[in-house]
């Protein structure tokens, strides 16, 4: 019941921020990619600023409560957008400040549904129910931008907020409907003023974790900008409409949950895997940027999809693995806000860039941010794994600490 309302309500989501990058560059501005910056800049710092405030909610309140709240709230934010865009009144400034109260209101969400999951199901079938969660993610992130795009084609982008507003009644009809008396609650632990400090002072006593932190915070700020890269391509150099640019976003996705199942497959993940799928995203990037036509740019984004989710999934379960289990949710709490924390100041360099010399120098600092994490991770293998580099009977050999890394046989 869960899963089919979060997946009705995440086509929703994804509808809304695509018509609403959608009406930011081509309605309310002349191609302004910096606009769009800042909208998801807006949309994503309270994430960070929150942070505090938002886990201790997930932590210590009823999570299906405060999701009712959370989701209500969403859904008519969305319904005062759709409004506003229907009747002809809505201006710039409104939307920023639109962006800003969805991002603190989806602050407050983001933790709750996410740890909502562990009191849906035993702690046996967890993983599983995680694995679900993260599908209909991505299975709403192909199939809404690519629904809205037709929609802003065919009836206006109003219609898409106004869908997206109806598509959180799922949600809260899914709350509602379930039976909280089977809900597997859990012993919480008691806050501490100290927890998020703690926190700090065991990463940064933790080499491999600082190293994976920096790498996700490089492709975070300057890389996982897609919004401004597709926007900016579709409109600036290919001179295509809405409907091609929510295909565009789409055909992104594809790659996204091919990543994902591609990172879901190893057992262990390693810094070797971390390195490969960053060297391979500078490349998609670099490919992207010089595409000459719309079909070979649609071909070059499931490669930046398919290795930006590979990179992403992997620094998670590679974080969770490798970090004691007492300290496991502050952890994964200080990944959170590296995740997003970039997202504030990259995003608005990014579309001034796509703005001043075009969107192609805008993906190509997405190449540069790529290999520039791609030689962090080499690196952290240097100075605390050892990496050699040699030849053994002709075929190349590197190791790290007497393990192979890459030999003749392969990775």
């Amino acid at each position: 019941m869960w899963a089919g309302g979060a997946t009705v309500s995440n086509v929703g989501t994804w509808m809304q921020r695509t018509a609403q990058d959608w009406i930011v560059l081509t309605k309310l501005t002349h191609h302004d990619a910096a606009a769009v910056g800042i909208v998801m800049a807006l949309q994503f710092g309270p994430l960070v600023l929150l942070l505090p405030l938002t886990g201790f909610a997930a932590d210590h309140l009823d999570r299906r409560r405060l999701l009712l709240v959370t989701q209500t709230i969403m859904g008519l934010l969305a319904l005062g957008l759709g409004i506003l865009t229907i009747t002809g009144l809505l201006e710039l400034w409104q939307v920023y400040l639109f962006a800003l109260l969805l991002g603190c209101v989806g602050a407050f969400d983001s933790p709750a549904r996410q740890t909502f999951v562990s009191d849906l199901v035993p702690e046996a079938e967890l993983s599983n129910a995680v694995a679900l969660n993260s599908a209909s993610f991505n299975a709403a992130r192909m199939i809404g931008p690519a629904i809205a795009g037709i929609l802003i084609a065919a009836v206006g982008s109003a219609w898409v907020f106004f869908l997206n507003a109806a598509s959180f009644g799922a949600v809260i009809a899914a709350l509602g409907l379930l039976r909280t008396r089977e809900l597997h609650r859990r012993k919480r632990t008691p806050p501490t003023r100290r927890g998020f400090a703690e926190g700090f002072r065991y990463v940064w006593g933790r080499p491999d974790l600082k190293a994976m932190l920096l790498m996700l915070f490089l492709v975070g700020t300057f890389g996982l900008n897609f919004p401004i890269f597709i926007s900016a391509m579709c409109v600036t150099v290919f001179h295509a409409g809405a409907t091609r640019y929510g295909l565009l976003t789409s055909t992104m996705a594809i790659g996204s949950v091919v990543g994902a199942l591609l990172a879901a497959r190893r057992e262990k993940p390693r810094m070797a895997l971390l390195i490969l799928t960053t060297a391979v995203l500078g490349l998609a990037f670099a490919l992207a940027a010089t595409t000459p036509t719309l079909g070979l740019f649609g071909v070059a984004l499931i490669l930046v999809g398919a290795s930006a989710q590979t990179f992403t999934t992997t620094v998670n379960s590679t974080l969770q693995l490798s970090t004691e289990p007492a300290m496991r949710g502050r952890v994964m709490a200080i990944l959170l806000a590296v995740a997003v924390g970039g997202t504030p100041i990259g995003a608005p360099i990014v579309g001034w860039i796509a703005d001043r010399f075009g969107p192609r120098w805008a993906l190509g600092l997405g190449a540069v941010s790529g290999f520039a994490t791609a030689l962090v991770g080499i690196s952290y293998l240097v100075r605390y794994r050892h990496l050699r580099v040699g030849f053994v009977k002709g075929c190349l050999r590197i190791t790290t600490d007497g393990s192979d890394v890459v030999s003749a046989a392969g990775p």
